[in-house]
């Protein structure tokens, strides 16, 4: 149960800040805030020698009767991503701290968005349960958005907050579709289960469906092509938030979902094509158009999008593992190791360089990297920083994304091997895409770093004058650069306690929790293929930087209506300007036109469906004698109705009404339904009363002309309705496609509930949450009509007072 409890520490602390921040004015929010994460960080850390020996789960039910529940399971995926949230979470408040300014800011609200998040990512990565990893998964789209709309007042912000909402929402209603076809198909929604029993659900006719599905929740989610476009307009957020929220925690839930159903879904060759040729697309999108961009946090953005990328293609080549057999096996779960390590690596280079971006933004007013140079001597320490980072994301030693970069060549060259799924063809064509990526990659990381801090100096033109930003905001940009150079001489040792559990969860079908993943990660294994690619990309490289400003002006060719932006901005136009036109034709204010729709489209509906599903076998056996007594009834109900409609006059239409009323009732008479008798001549007292009453305010009857086929459509319809409601009671009556609940509320009405008055008992036991929520609603309405007559004569008051 604490593991559980634990996932909604943040959010449960961050009820508390309003109040707190009252009382704290003259301290920093964060600095209790920071509390949280490191306490959180601390919390898991302790799990890290035993994970070994097998997952920790905790659940607590929340509707036990329909299965839901929130299943904490701790395996050594979801620990590896509960560490990076909280520990990158922590170095993201401390930065937070020395960045946002307390009297400019309001911080309670910027920690509360941010603590809400942690609670949905940390939900998302534990959640063995596929409701709730839904209802987590969409908790993270709501509080980013806050958090990129957290400068409301900037246009850009309100647009970033907006697009990614729409695109990663959109994704995951798809998924969410795709988790009730898994569940169906699998009758659990336990995603440990499910996983067991994978071999079933292939089976499934909506098996492809499933994956196509899920993936574009995780594609959406993880800015894979094409729908990294909300990615680059979210980094109007502000720079703590890009540091944590787009460089290692939400874009990477799409990479965990990926990582956590490879086992279910990688014995499909659309699973592993899926998510190979996804990642490597968007690997080569991402690095070419990051050397274009002018914005530093731009240029992080996209070297995300393609790092994204370069992870996804690894966990796809991972999924090959299940169709191969030894030596091959240990190739491809070679692909799972690489994964994970990059993983790890992209966290804490790329969290470096955006606080450096953010310093850089923070201390010479501008992030426009035509405008900055040469502050290389003005900010030693950040320049020092900013170059770890961009070399180890550049796949240099003496760094760890070398080692990481090293291993993605060799899952990428692997594909070759690979003879199935048409990989024979294609396999070929993913090492050489993988390699020119590469090359754009070391460009943009040179490309950084050498306009932001060498170069030519302008810092007469820049908005402030630089200098080195304070230690506190350094110190979470050199513990996370302090950790790029140490995980490059114990890579082993950040393999058998974080990344090996991780694999083990990836492919628990090829080892168990006592075997060793057989991998050992060093710095040169000789002059092996992956070292002439890399040698190859860093002489490239250089070429293409030293003549960058000769090139560079070849992606101003691309014509802006080309782009997927300017897609997404004509759906946008599209939904709001089309959508209004085409709304107006039926939003015609008119109730009875709404009627119309609603009546025409239910009788349509229910009477194709009698027809398909061959409802119109009535029976009419044990069924009532119709005396004339009922005949009368029915010829007085009739003539009533019709009353109501050729009445001149309002009283006689009162009238009529109220004897269609009693009309009813003595049917429940007749029927042997005292108790509905009763209620219907109250309400229909009542409502002849209420009738009477107003009678003198109704307006005075009268006999427009109105066109002929407007009548006829009315009538057509109505009629329709009718003859619906009589063939919809008759089949109803004539097939019992289920045993009628009527006989156990016989039995039991009395035993069970207590009662002697079977419709009492009904509504009061039974359905007593029904007729909770129908008192709920009345007193709703009740407080709506109390309210709106004392508006009425608060304005009647006013205006008499206005005239005396």
């Amino acid at each position: 149960m604490t593991q559980v409890l634990l996932i909604f520490l943040p959010i449960l602390f961050a009820l508390l800040l309003p109040m707190l921040h009252k009382k704290i004015s003259r301290v920093h929010t964060g600095w209790f805030v920071l509390l949280v994460p490191f306490a959180l960080v601390l919390y898991y850390a302790s799990f890290v020698p035993k994970i070994g020996d097998g997952p920790f789960t905790s659940t607590f039910y929340w509707v036990k009767s329909l299965d839901l529940s929130i299943t904490s399971h701790l395996d050594g995926l979801s620990l590896l991503f509960s560490l990076l949230i909280t520990g990158i979470g922590t170095l993201v408040v401390l930065y937070s701290i020395f960045y946002l300014d307390k009297k400019k800011e309001q911080l309670h609200n910027f920690y509360f968005y941010l603590l809400m998040f942690m609670t949905a990512m940390l939900g998302v990565v534990q959640s063995d349960h596929l409701i709730s990893l839904y209802l987590f998964w969409e908790l993270t789209s709501i509080s980013s958005f806050l958090l990129i709309a957290y400068w409301y007042k900037r246009d850009k912000s309100r647009f970033g907050a907006l697009k990614s909402m729409m695109i990663t929402v959109f994704g995951g209603l798809m998924m969410l579709g795709g988790f009730l076809l898994l569940a169906n198909a699998g009758g659990t929604y336990s995603i440990r289960e499910l996983i067991a029993n994978s071999s079933t659900i292939a089976e499934s006719p909506y098996f492809v469906w499933m994956i196509v599905l899920i993936l574009l929740g995780a594609f959406t989610k993880s800015a894979q092509f094409p729908f990294y476009i909300w990615l680059p307009d979210a980094m109007e957020a502000p720079t703590p938030v890009s540091a944590y929220l787009h460089s290692a925690t939400m874009v990477k839930a799409g990479i965990y979902l990926v990582a956590r159903l490879t086992p279910l879904f990688a014995i499909s060759e659309y699973w592993i094509w899926f998510v190979v040729a996804s990642g490597i697309i968007t690997l080569f999108w991402g690095s070419f158009f990051a050397v274009k961009q002018t914005d530093l946090k731009g240029i992080l953005a996209f070297s995300t999008v393609s790092q994204l990328g370069m992870i996804m293609a690894m966990l796809g080549a991972a999924g090959i593992a299940l169709h191969v057999d030894s030596p091959q096996q240990t190739i491809f779960a070679f692909a799972a190791y690489a994964a994970i390590f990059h993983l790890i690596n992209h966290a804490t280079f790329k969290g470096s360089l955006f606080m450096i971006a953010g310093i850089v933004d923070h201390e010479t007013g501008t992030r426009d990297i035509r405008k900055l140079g040469g502050l290389m001597s003005l900010m030693p320490i950040s320049f020092t920083i900013a170059a770890i980072g961009s070399l180890s994301m550049a796949g240099l030693p003496p760094f760890n994304g070398f080692l990481s970069k090293e291993l993605f060549l060799t899952s990428m060259l692997s594909l070759k091997e690979f003879e199935l799924f048409n990989f024979s063809t294609w396999g070929p064509i993913i090492p050489w895409v993988a390699w020119i990526a590469s090359i754009f990659t070391f460009v943009y990381c040179l490309y950084f770093a050498y306009y932001t801090f060498m170069g030519k100096g302008k810092v007469d033109k820049l908005p402030k004058k630089p200098h080195e930003a304070p230690i506190g905001m350094l110190i979470s940009p050199i513990i996370l650069a302090t950790l790029v150079v140490v995980i490059f001489f114990i890579p082993n040792v950040i393999g058998k306690y974080f990344i090996k559990p991780a694999v083990l969860a990836i492919q628990p079908q090829l080892y168990n929790a006592s075997s060793d993943v057989a991998i050992h990660v060093q710095a040169f294994h000789g002059f092996t293929p992956e070292l002439k690619m890399t040698i190859g990309v860093v002489l490239i490289g250089f070429i293409l930087f030293l003549t960058l400003k000769k090139w560079q002006p070849l992606y101003q060719l691309q014509p802006d209506k080309l782009s997927l932006n300017n897609l997404y901005d004509r759906m946008m136009r599209l939904a709001d300007v089309d959508s209004k036109k085409i709304s107006e034709l039926y939003m015609t204010g008119a109730i009875r036109h709404y009627l119309m729709y609603m009546f025409s489209f239910i009788v349509v509906i229910v009477i194709a469906t009698l027809f398909w599903k061959d409802g119109f076998n009535f029976s009419f056996e044990n069924t009532a004698k119709i005396g004339l007594f009922e005949i009368i009834v029915v010829f007085v109900l009739v003539a009533s109705t019709v009353t109501v409609f050729a009445a001149r006059t309002r009283l006689t239409a009162i009238i009529a009404l109220g004897a269609v009323g009693y009309s009813v009732a003595l049917f429940f008479v007749i029927f042997n339904a005292p108790d509905l008798a009763l209620t219907q001549l109250v309400i229909e007292t009542v409502s002849v009363a209420l009738f009477l009453l107003a009678f003198y305010h109704l307006p005075k009857l009268s006999r427009h002309e109105e066109a002929m086929p407007f009548k006829m459509r009315n009538f057509l319809i109505a009629l329709g309705v009718g003859i619906m409601v009589t063939l919809l009671a008759l089949s109803a009556q004539s097939q019992k496609l289920i045993p009628s609940i009527s006989q156990y509320y016989k039995d039991t009405v009395y035993t069970e509930a207590g009662g002697g008055n079977i419709v009492n008992v009904i509504l009061v036991d039974y359905r007593g949450f029904d007729t909770l929520f129908e008192i709920t609603v009345l007193s709703i309405a009740g407080m709506a009509i109390l309210g709106m007559i004392k508006l009425r004569l608060s304005k009647k008051e006013k205006k008499s007072n206005e005239n005396e």
